[in-house]
């Protein structure tokens, strides 16, 4: 088994993107690009408000812990969580300075609403592998918070699941690596994406181009 070092983790927050738009991954993480619209300021104001580190709250049977860091070396990423719930359970782990025995659930927010694809169950998917892999236990389920409909999904953490984290944490390596950023492919989702202006005229220029020379080669006698 593979064990990453600490300077080659990758990002977890990445693994979202790179399930929207491997594109869009490339721009951000191997290419260091990046522009803001009110999508992205309203999720990091509710971000910023899930990760108030300072807060820690105890509810009944359940401890509350915001911003948690999380890492795996098997996967080879870190980040952090936005809320670990802690709860009370026979089958749990044993915390510092609590008693008891303790199972953590993750839960992500999000700004907008649930998504056809599962680029934020993956992400959600991820921290409990690394939950798993710091605390020696299991995790078999968290939840995902949409701001729109102000509620939570509950995700199942199935080996179908797990095995598409494992895979894109290997293809997002090799693109770092290869320091490589796919091509464009345009689509409905690039409406909302922030890098749509840096990415949709790199892709207009090159259509141009290949445009220019169709028609030149058209021409030849």
């Amino acid at each position: 088994m593979t064990m990453y070092r600490d300077e080659d983790l990758l990002q977890l927050s990445g693994l979202q993107h790179f399930a929207f738009c491997r594109r869009q991954w490339a721009l951000i993480y191997v290419e260091d690009q990046w522009q803001e619209n009110l999508r992205t300021v309203e999720g990091g104001l509710l971000h910023r408000r899930a990760h108030d580190e300072a807060a820690r709250e105890r509810r009944g049977d359940t401890l509350i812990l915001r911003g948690l860091a999380v890492v795996s070396h098997t996967l080879g990423l870190t980040g952090k969580c936005d809320v670990v719930e802690f709860r009370a359970d026979p089958q749990g782990v044993p915390l510092r300075g609590e008693e008891g025995l303790w199972r953590p659930y993750p839960v992500e927010y999000k700004r907008g609403k649930p998504k056809e694809h599962l680029a934020d169950e993956l992400q959600l998917c991820a921290q409990a592998m690394c939950l798993e892999e710091m605390l020696c236990c299991e995790v078999p389920t968290g939840a995902l918070f949409y701001g729109e409909p102000r509620r939570r999904m509950a995700v199942e953490f199935s080996a179908e699941l797990r095995r598409a984290v494992r895979d894109a944490c290997e293809e997002m390596r090799q693109y770092t690596r290869r320091g490589y950023t796919p091509k464009a492919r345009p689509g409905k989702h690039c409406n909302a994406c922030s890098l749509k202006d840096l990415c949709l005229p790199q892709l207009a220029r090159r259509e141009s181009v290949a445009s220019y020379l169709q028609s030149a080669l058209e021409e030849t006698p």
